[in-house]
């Protein structure tokens, strides 16, 4: 497959418009104002990985891990997993030329209609639900082609034993619509002209698509602004922004393989920061300090989106939930990472509501989990089986997977669950020694945590085994919360006062009223303002779709969808 970046070298001194960072919203944005015919420049922080080049093995998993810990930043500052830990909550992002769309399990759901009645959200956006919102969740649907995993495939056991769950709970289940190709292309190009290849069901998803069946970022977004004439550079980062002469001056670090790093600025008529929820808030505190005047709101409003991790581990059943790699065979398909939702949200209060998906762990982690599972279970497990003949069972079955590994008895055995929620979205993103850092105080104490572990629980009743939830949601580690769907800290809002960009996602320009700097968007999911509830990459991508309909609606350009 070819490469869509370029080197560094061929980098102009300015642009029309640059786009910073490339995941949904860079994408997105990238695209549509290429094909409105501008000239668009993409600057990502991470590489450019292929499908084939994603880690295979351990080694090579370790080079591409990076984890930012209170006191120091270990591994490569380019390496494509990236982990923040905090006093309160963890954070799973993605760092590489597509965003997290390359390391997420693709599912396209929206959000519950009544998400959107809440006035933290603009009049401007809730006025546009039926017509700007709707198209730009079509837009969105037609470039990613989510589809539910289809029933010509192999059945799946994970899937079977969420929908016995759902039944035993007697609520709603359905397949989810996952970016995920299940057909072979004529001569294997997507309707982007891009090579793509069908899911073999390997369960590797969550650590990169070495298949090509998976529809990141990277394979539509991105390789279709590329032949609109947009020019994409890898590796640099993007410190802060400034005002200069009626343009943007963008500061960056770009990786050099002489001296390690070096300094670059880029000049812009317009800037579109869609480097993360985490990305371009820090890029704005930073700016904010090196003298831009911002909203006193930036930072405010981050929530994890009220997700929680949890496992039925070594239940009764073969759940078959751990990838498989390179070593899939016919017949032991594990499937894409998410294929089924149980769905909660019918509550009469929209904060009530929850869904529950599950899992696959990939195979990188097999060497690891049957003795963290075995671990957390014995530290916060929660049985629900009984009997001297079900415990000797269970304790068989963990055995065998400490002798023969992830892929028999006890792991085997275990499923896997991603559930979300509406958590109070009361987080505070800041800087501290130059890097952008949580402060949640009591982040996973609220009570609507407990209750998706009751739900989590009742979930596991019908499969047998042991309850597991999160273990660093603990009274042991102070409720530690583990999100992978981070959202905020850059809130839309109808002035300076509640948020830091109006309904456009254009930046206000002072600490009050609704004035905004010219040329300066933020279009990710750090312009949404509390927990959506249910995975947020389709709403992330539909606010973004409008905006950038907006943007070039108000200087009269014309996008050729």
């Amino acid at each position: 497959m070819a490469r869509i970046s370029s080197s560094t070298s061929n980098i102009q001194p300015h642009y029309e418009i640059v786009v910073v960072g490339s995941g949904y919203g860079g994408g997105i944005a990238a695209s549509r104002l290429s094909r409105a015919h501008r000239q668009v420049c993409v600057l990502e922080r991470g590489k450019e990985i292929r499908p084939g080049e994603y880690p295979a093995n351990d080694i090579s998993a370790g080079e591409q891990l990076q984890v930012d810990l209170p006191d120091e930043h270990l591994g490569s500052a380019t390496g494509l997993y990236d982990v923040r830990v905090n006093d309160n909550i963890n954070v799973f992002l993605g760092c590489g030329l597509g965003g997290t769309s390359l390391v997420n399990a693709n599912v396209s759901l929206r959000a519950e209609p009544r998400v959107f009645d809440d006035t933290r959200w603009p009049k401007g956006l809730r006025d546009d639900l039926s017509t700007l919102i709707e198209e730009g969740y079509r837009h969105a649907e037609d470039m990613l082609k989510p589809k539910p995993y289809p029933d010509s495939y192999p059945s799946l056991h994970k899937l079977e034993a969420l929908e016995t769950s759902a039944g035993f709970m007697k609520q709603e289940f359905y397949r989810a619509p996952i970016n995920v190709t299940f057909e072979n292309f004529p001569n294997n190009l997507n309707h982007v002209g891009e090579e793509q290849h069908e899911c073999t069901g390997c369960g590797d998803c969550m650590t990169g698509c070495n298949v090509g069946a998976k529809n990141s970022v990277l394979m539509n977004y991105l390789p279709d602004a590329k032949r609109h004439g947009a020019d994409i550079f890898t590796e640099i980062s993007v410190r802060y922004v400034e005002r200069q002469d009626d343009q943007w001056v963008l500061h960056c670090q770009s990786k050099d393989s002489e001296s390690g790093q070096s300094t670059i600025m880029v000049r812009a008529d317009m800037v579109i920061l869609a480097a993360g929820t985490l990305g371009s808030t820090e890029i704005l505190l930073r700016s904010a300090a090196q003298g831009l005047s911002l909203s006193d709101h930036l930072g405010q409003n981050f929530t994890g989106n009220g997700d929680v991790l949890a496992f039925a581990y070594n239940t009764n059943r073969e759940i078959n939930g751990v990838g498989l790699g390179k070593a899939l065979t016919a017949g032991r398909e594990v499937g894409p990472c998410i294929t089924g939702v149980i769905d909660i949200r019918n509550q009469a209060a929209l904060d009530d509501g929850i869904v529950i998906e599950e899992g696959a762990a990939s195979s990188l982690l097999a060497l690891f989990l049957p003795a963290a599972l075995s671990a957390a279970s014995g530290l916060v497990g929660k049985n629900t089986v009984s009997g001297l003949l079900a415990v000797f069972r269970e304790k068989a079955r963990e055995i065998v997977s400490f002798i023969f590994g992830a892929y028999k008895g006890a792991v085997h055995n275990t499923q896997i669950y991603l559930a979300m929620t509406h958590d109070d979205g009361a987080g505070r993103l800041y800087l501290d020694n130059d890097r952008v850092r949580i402060d949640w105080p009591r982040a996973g104490s609220e009570k609507i945590f407990q209750k998706v572990q009751d739900r989590l629980l009742e979930s596991t009743a019908p499969l047998g085994g042991i309850y597991v939830q999160n273990p660093l949601w603990s009274k042991m580690f102070k409720d530690n919360l583990t999100t992978v769907h981070p959202l905020g800290g850059c809130p839309m809002a109808e002035d300076a006062e509640h948020g830091v960009v109006n309904h456009k996602g254009q930046v206000f320009s002072g600490t009050r009223g609704t004035d905004v700097y010219e040329g300066l968007y933020v279009s990710d999911g750090s312009v949404i303002p509390l927990p959506l509830g249910v995975n947020p990459l389709l709403t992330i991508s539909a606010v973004a779709e409008r905006c950038c309909y907006l943007l070039a609606r108000d200087r009269g350009w014309k996008i050729d969808y």
